[in-house]
């Protein structure tokens, strides 16, 4: 199993990467990791990878746009996940083109790849891609949607395809799994049995949105409004917002109200203030899980009047209440 990237600028800095048969054995995770100047810009790109699965993440900076040479020779679904900048991809035989800009991402399937992968970022481009042997995949794959079963036949067929024609946003919640896979310390067997949960509860989350939506975010939304929300974004995650209006944020953005609630529920799934109330639950998990506080005193931090109502909206998001978190951590 072999993947090429090359630059016609630059032919003898070629990567290659050879993989064993459906990325290894049983057992081990294989880690790789780079750092450093690559031909196409600087950054680091880090690899998780064990039988019937790939992951690979990376942030890059980018000095100009960038044109890649890829070449990809064996079949898998791909989930590929774009945070920051833009990436487009066309493969030849199949005249196939895929584009996706921040907070986007789509389900691929890849018989084999031969084609020219775009890059741009203003910043920095950041990027993670999942990729996972077919078989595993159509384990989960619905069959109550025409769009699933389309998808499935074309996966059986072996026509490099890609899910929808439309992207769909990156949601908190699939955010907090690719955070867990991430940054997970487990080693051995149970690091591999660990993240074949985290990617089996992200595909649920994903055919659950899938399932709920008409069609997701279209690659051609005004990359000055992208922009503009992912400064709403960046504030929300850094600034209290129990004193902040819609008026508020919508100057930050330099946008009205109306704007604001219609393309930050475009770009991200979810409304302003539920996407912060989400962050505050991601925090008030952390801080249970530390075991230093005790719900009531989690939920006064978390601005709460009352541990009841914190409990109610903790369930809500979890599913469960933040003393049955406690006691499944050991806290």
């Amino acid at each position: 199993m072999k993947i090429r990237m090359s630059h016609r600028d630059f032919p003898g800095m070629a990567i290659d990467k050879i993989y064993p048969s459906e990325f290894g054995g049983l057992e081990d995770v294989n880690e790789k990791f780079s750092r450093g100047e690559f031909f196409f810009g600087e950054g680091e790109y880090n690899e998780l990878f064990f039988k019937g699965f790939h992951i690979g993440y990376g942030t890059f900076s980018l000095k100009n746009p960038v044109r890649i040479e890829g070449e990809i020779d064996y079949h898998c679904v791909k989930i590929c996940f774009t945070f920051s900048g833009k990436v487009s991809a066309t493969e030849i035989q199949s005249d196939l083109y895929t584009e996706r800009i921040p907070n986007q991402y789509n389900i691929h399937y890849i018989k084999s790849f031969k084609g020219y992968l775009n890059w741009e970022a203003n910043k920095y481009l950041k990027l993670l891609e999942i990729s996972i042997i077919p078989e595993f995949f159509l384990k989960y794959l619905p069959t109550h949607d025409k769009r699933f079963n389309v998808f499935r036949e074309k996966i059986e067929r072996g026509e490099t395809c890609v899910f929808s024609p439309y992207n769909y946003p990156i949601t908190q919640a699939m955010q907090w799994i690719i955070r867990d896979i991430i940054c997970s310390e487990r080693n051995g067997i149970f690091k591999r049995i660990y993240l074949e949960s985290k990617i089996t509860e992200l595909i649920l989350l994903q055919m659950e949105q899938i399932s709920e939506s008409t069609k997701g975010v279209a690659a051609n939304l005004n990359k000055g409004l992208i922009d503009k929300m992912m400064i709403v974004k960046e504030y929300i995650e850094t600034h209290d917002l129990r004193s902040c209006t819609l008026s508020d944020l919508a100057k930050v953005a330099g946008t009205n109200e109306y704007t604001l609630k219609k393309s930050f529920k475009q770009v991200f799934g979810t409304t302003v203030f539920e996407y912060w109330n989400q962050l505050k639950m991601a925090e008030a998990k952390t801080l249970i899980m530390d075991g230093s506080f005790s719900v009531s005193e989690v939920a006064y931090r978390m601005g709460y009047q009352s541990a009841e109502n914190f409990t109610i909206a903790f369930k809500r998001t979890f599913g469960y209440a933040p003393s049955k978190w406690k006691h499944k951590n050991g806290v």
